[in-house]
């Protein structure tokens, strides 16, 4: 029974974008005994890496890239002399440091941290004029993002209680003051497009069925065929 090559029992790809006859290349001249015949099938390798990749040709030293990457298929096991240095396996593989999530305490969450640096930047203003509209944008901004969160009304007395909570009372607006009116709109379903679709298919009917030049065009068409049929 012959026995089938299947990809589970081949070799894994180290670089898969130059594909397995290249990697199967580079093993094999590896494996050559001198250096001389290894120089020589290697700069064609090169050669023919760079052509399976042409879009390597607009990045800055593609040639180095091709070498470092003529290296890391032969899993750093290839003798060469190579025009650029050779990589070592501990800065291709270099793991990166883990990232440092900030851990700030979110008085309200559904305002955001960016609120609160808001209000610190308005409490640092001191021209009155200017400090006073950038509360008002604060708390404009305040009540888009609590629609957003909570997708009903909030009054304007609630937004202005928050704003004084968060600011440590040191900002606050007129009591009568009018904030912008925010509603929350839905993204439209799948059935409300359809159901557009389905009007504007009926309105280019009506368009059709009221146009008297269509309408004589198909009642000429209906008499050509009855004068034309064939009479037994």
């Amino acid at each position: 029974m012959p026995e089938f090559d299947y990809n589970s029992t081949r070799n894994k790809l180290i670089l898969s974008e130059y594909g397995r006859n290249v990697q199967n290349m580079v093993k094999y001249i590896v494996a050559l005994p001198t250096k001389e015949e290894r120089n020589k099938y290697a700069q064609v390798v090169i050669d023919l890496m760079g052509f399976l990749n042409p879009h390597l040709r607009d990045v800055a030293d593609f040639k180095h890239k091709l070498w470092d990457h003529l290296h890391i298929i032969s899993d750093f096991q290839i003798d060469v002399d190579s025009p650029y240095p050779r990589p070592s396996p501990e800065a291709i593989h270099l793991k990166p440091e883990p990232l440092k999530y900030p851990h700030q305490r979110i008085k309200y969450k559904h305002y955001g941290k960016t609120i609160e640096l808001m209000i610190e930047k308005a409490k640092s203003i001191e021209d009155p004029d200017r400090k006073r509209h950038m509360v008002q944008a604060v708390a404009n901004f305040m009540k888009m993002a609590y629609v957003q969160w909570n997708k009903d009304s909030v009054t304007d007395e609630s937004i202005l209680s928050d704003l004084y909570n968060l600011s440590g009372g040191q900002l606050k607006l007129e009591e009568n003051i009018n904030l912008n009116r925010v509603e929350y709109r839905a993204a439209p379903t799948h059935n409300q497009n359809n159901r557009g679709r389905t009007n504007n298919n009926q309105n280019n009917r009506g368009r059709t069925n009221n146009n008297p030049r269509n309408n004589n065009n198909n009642q000429n068409n209906r008499n050509r065929n009855n004068g034309g049929a064939k009479k037994y």
